[in-house]
């Protein structure tokens, strides 16, 4: 019967994925809730991508 009190390693395949995703979506949480155009200054299509995108989310922006 396995100890329940010791943790157990994870191996590094298994925790691969989840190191490259969530940063990734940390970085598109922000652009969609946070920035209000000083990260992406690619001009108004993503702007409004991003105010449609809190509007949607229920997010207040204005």
């Amino acid at each position: 019967m396995s100890d329940l009190t010791t943790p157990s390693a994870i191996p590094l395949p298994r925790l691969r994925p989840w190191l490259l995703a969530v940063p990734l979506l940390l970085l598109v949480a922000y652009l969609v809730l946070m920035d209000n155009g000083a990260v992406s200054q690619t001009g108004a299509f993503l702007h409004e991508l991003m105010h449609d995108g809190r509007h949607l989310l229920g997010v207040p922006c204005h």
